[in-house]
């Protein structure tokens, strides 16, 4: 399977699910990187890691449904990523999606043929045009740093989804932590906040992934809206009186550029106890 921004799509879940019931089936599925058509500073890390926050939540679907699956992000080339993973993994057969062809770069390089081609494999072409369907589930954007593993945002997003079960939804979870300052020492901390964040979602049942973001929290959430389609943001910080994000009117200047719901969520420090 090979998809990038069309992989929640519905038609190939479905395809998937059909492909399952079949038998003994493995899916091996490719997200080639994808930068960007707007955005602010763009770093290749972030669009490496925003290909895998799309994977790591592919799997976890398929993985919570029986369905077996690997996934691997892919070379920027669609067709390279393409021919890459159908050397090392050897498949039987090839799903492609992509949007429709007034939208698609990869079929105005006409990938469909050119792996047909070089593959001799059957390829099936799934064609998403989310713009009009939409996704089967939501997706919402939780920005924070330090105050990321606070009960506040759990709550907050634990709150989402089971809005969702009771309508029979399903909502999904883009965790985006920006680093403070530049490399090293900010990166790493970022990074640990990120994983823990993501296991605590894991553990309740909730299906998200993510990734480290700009230093600059608006340019992080800028960036994040060109990367992932979303339904709805949650902004977690420390309260206004030791809040940077809030002195720099972040919430606000987040509503004005986007036409997203953004919940501002606000973390209470607790004083520690005597033991």
């Amino acid at each position: 399977m090979v998809a990038n921004e069309t992989l929640g799509g519905r038609r190939l879940l479905e395809t998937v699910r059909a492909r399952a019931a079949e038998g003994d089936v493995r899916f091996v599925l490719s997200v080639p990187q994808n930068r960007p058509k707007a955005g602010l500073v763009i770093y290749d890390h972030m669009v490496f890691d925003a290909a895998q926050a799309r994977v790591d939540l592919a799997l976890s679907v398929l993985h919570a449904e029986g369905i077996e699956a690997i996934g691997e992000v892919g070379d920027p080339d669609p067709y390279a990523a393409t021919m890459d993973a159908v050397y090392e993994h050897n498949p039987t057969e090839i799903v492609i999606s992509t949007y429709p062809e007034t939208r698609s770069g990869w079929l105005r390089k006409d990938l469909i043929q050119r792996v047909r081609e070089a593959s001799r494999l059957p390829v099936e072409h799934i064609v998403a045009d989310i713009d009009t369907e939409g996704l089967p589930f939501d997706v919402t954007l939780a920005v924070a740093n330090r105050t990321a593993t606070g009960d506040e945002l759990f709550a907050a997003l634990k709150r989402k989804v089971e809005e969702d079960m009771l309508h029979d939804r399903r909502r999904v979870v883009i965790a985006v932590v920006p680093q403070e300052g530049g490399h090293g020492a900010a990166t790493r901390r970022a990074q640990t906040r990120l994983k823990l964040v993501l296991n605590r979602l894991h553990r309740a049942g909730i299906f998200a992934a993510g990734l480290v973001g700009d230093p600059d929290p608006y340019t992080a959430i800028m960036n994040a809206l060109q990367y992932f389609r979303v339904d709805d943001v949650v902004i977690s910080t420390f309260a206004e009186t030791k809040s940077g994000w809030l002195r720099a009117d972040l919430i606000e200047r987040v509503r004005r550029s986007t036409d997203k719901p953004v919940e501002h969520v606000v973390h209470h420090e607790h004083e520690p106890s005597a033991a």
